[in-house]
């Protein structure tokens, strides 16, 4: 009889340990002591019985369907599959071939022995809770490893190498590959410096780096996943993910993200700093909100800083065309477009806002600040007033003679100790002189740790006023000088935002500003939302036409730009009727009308 044998091994590990040798010389020696012709060996190494896709399964059913021979052998019923279900389709399927089953550790199946019948089934059904047991038992086994800090992978970041966990170092843990963890360094310098993901793959593949898997060139989401890493700066987690049943027929598992707080942490030895780190993903934030796809160099200064101050959302970018030719930039709410608003009646009830006008006010204020350093330090200045800066070297002796008092109180507490020794006093004098000195050394303690933070504090207080007036001192020569890229880039490192209500502009620093300064009683008071009913006709901010008031002239949108508040999102195309009209140049008019019909709506979107 011309028969086959058939051997699997669940891991590479149980491969390389030889125990698909074992099994195969088992079957050998069946199937000489039957007399039988051995045809063809199948083997599968580190296959899981779980699945039915192995390469040497197929070619099994394949030559068994081709007639190649007339039986198989195999060790067990395990080794054709783990799952029942999948037992009993093979067996069919090669009943249905007229090949007979044999198995060595089981009784013959090809007989058709009823008991010998059941006693498979009842192997199989076996198999599958036993597999199901062991992969609970690795699973647990895996967490218990990884929350003691031991590393339970063997796929590891470009930079590592793990080391196995062994009687001489330990658990399993990660240990620094030095020439790659100086690619890595050179990668996050290059991308804190804000070098482009493209230019660094680029000036890899010149200098001829392999990639972690080692190819020849770097590819943009390998870099990119890389910067993502925390591994970097001493991070790694396990438990990341999970799986769950996947709905498409050629899958049936698929990994979907765990909630962080159920993520592992394990401890590694880090190779970036947490500022560079944090800096290179700066770099990406900061590339989507300053995009300057779509804009048009010079203009919109504070594209990305305007917000509304009624909604409270940030505001879009784009230019408009009145009947006469005129183009005119504006800032606009996002939740004009009723879409986004959420319906008509949450559509903002604010005009646009003149972009060249905000962007000379705004630039005038911040030129204002910066020359005059004082009203930087205004903050620091209010905080003088009521609680008087003490002296650095008053704040240094003052902390050299607490060390002094703590010295002599452990030196009272050892001569203490060296008195009850020599029997000098008993242990109750002992005990209570003991705890004086404790408390007093605590008390001393205390102080000092304040003192020490006063003379941090008033150290860095010092270098602000110092770095804000040398900083003003170098921009005072040059403020003037300075191109519209310039300038943006100057606001944008000094504004945090700004929030335009009716005719109110509020501007938030990262450096504290004194308080405005009262009003002009002269000044006639304005009401805050164009909206509102007043008597007073409708004035500009401050001498700058910020806001849309005309009713003269139809424009239209020509063109969105991008706005980058980190969404991303563009293409979106806005709901007929938030386009605003925009006044005539030649009427002297610096604002916008008020009509609502659109004469041509030439392109829009939200970015």
């Amino acid at each position: 009889m011309k028969v086959a044998i058939y051997a699997r091994v669940s891991t590479e590990r149980q491969a390389e340990r030889g125990t698909i040798g074992s099994q195969l010389a088992a079957l050998r020696d069946q199937v000489n002591t039957a007399g039988h012709e051995l045809i063809s060996e199948f083997i599968d190494d580190g296959q899981s019985g779980a699945r039915l896709d192995r390469p040497g399964l197929d070619a099994l059913r394949d030559a068994a369907e081709a007639g190649l021979f007339d039986a198989v052998w195999c060790l067990s019923p395990d080794r054709l599959a783990r799952i029942y279900a999948y037992q009993v389709l093979i067996l069919d399927e090669l009943a249905r071939f007229g090949v007979e089953v044999h198995f060595t550790d089981a009784p013959d199946f090809a007989t058709g022995d009823p008991q010998a019948t059941l006693l498979t089934q009842v192997q199989g059904v076996i198999a599958e809770y036993e597999k199901a047991k062991i992969a609970e038992r690795y699973r647990r086994g895996k967490l218990f490893r990884a929350r003691a800090g031991e590393i339970t992978t063997w796929k590891t970041a470009y930079g590592y190498r793990r080391v196995a966990r062994s009687a001489a170092t330990g658990p399993a843990h990660l240990e620094i590959y030095e020439p790659e963890a100086a690619i890595v360094r050179r990668i996050f310098a290059d991308r804190a410096a804000g070098t482009t993901v493209r230019e660094i793959c680029r000036s890899l593949n010149a200098d001829r780096v392999p990639s972690p898997t080692g190819k020849a060139t770097w590819a943009h989401s390998t870099l990119s996943r890389l910067l993502r890493n925390e591994a970097y700066v001493g991070r790694v987690y396990f438990n990341r993910t999970e799986s769950v049943p996947d709905r498409r027929p050629a899958r049936r598992t698929r990994q979907v993200p765990r909630d962080r707080a159920d993520w592992i942490p394990i401890d590694c030895p880090r190779i970036v700093t947490d500022d560079v780190f944090e800096a290179a993903g700066r770099v990406a934030v900061d590339n989507t909100q300053w995009s300057p796809r779509r804009a048009e160099p010079g203009q919109w200064l504070l594209k990305g800083l305007v917000k509304c101050g009624v909604c409270g959302v940030g505001t879009n970018c784009h230019k408009m065309r009145g009947r006469n030719g005129t183009w005119h930039r504006y800032y606009y709410c996002r939740n004009h477009d009723p879409l986004r608003a959420g319906g008509q009646e949450r559509r903002c009830p604010e005009r646009n806002i003149r972009a060249d006008a905000l962007d000379e006010f705004v630039f005038d204020q911040i030129k204002r600040a910066l020359l005059q350093p004082d009203l930087l330090l205004a903050g620091e200045h209010s905080v003088a007033v009521t609680a008087p800066v003490p002296d650095d070297q008053l704040l240094a002796a003052e902390l050299a003679r607490l060390d002094r008092k703590l010295d002599a109180a452990d030196t009272e507490k050892r001569r203490l100790v060296d008195l009850y020794q020599a029997g000098l006093i008993e242990m109750a004098d002992l005990q209570r002189r003991a705890a004086d000195v404790a408390a007093r050394h605590r008390e001393l303690q205390a102080k000092r740790t304040s003192l020490a933070d006063q003379h941090a504090a008033l150290v860095r207080g010092n270098q602000v006023h110092r770095r804000v007036h040398d900083f003003a001192e170098r921009i005072r020569g040059v403020i003037d000088q300075l191109d519209a890229v310039q300038k943006q880039q100057l606001l944008r490192l000094l504004i945090e935002e700004v929030r335009v209500t009716g005719w109110h502009v509020e501007i938030r620093l990262r450096i504290a500003l004194d308080q405005p300064p009262p009003p002009d009683p002269q000044e006639p008071n304005r009401s805050p939302h164009p909206n509102e009913p007043s008597s007073l006709p409708r004035r500009l901010s401050s001498e700058d036409g910020l806001r849309s008031a005309g009713d003269d002239d139809v424009a239209v949108v020509e063109e969105s730009v991008e706005h980058a508040d980190g969404g991303g999102v563009f293409g979106e195309e806005p709901a007929p009727g938030f386009e605003r009209p925009v006044g005539s140049d030649a009427e002297g008019a610096p604002f916008v009308g008020g009509g609502d019909e659109p004469e041509e709506q030439l392109g829009a979107g939200v970015v």
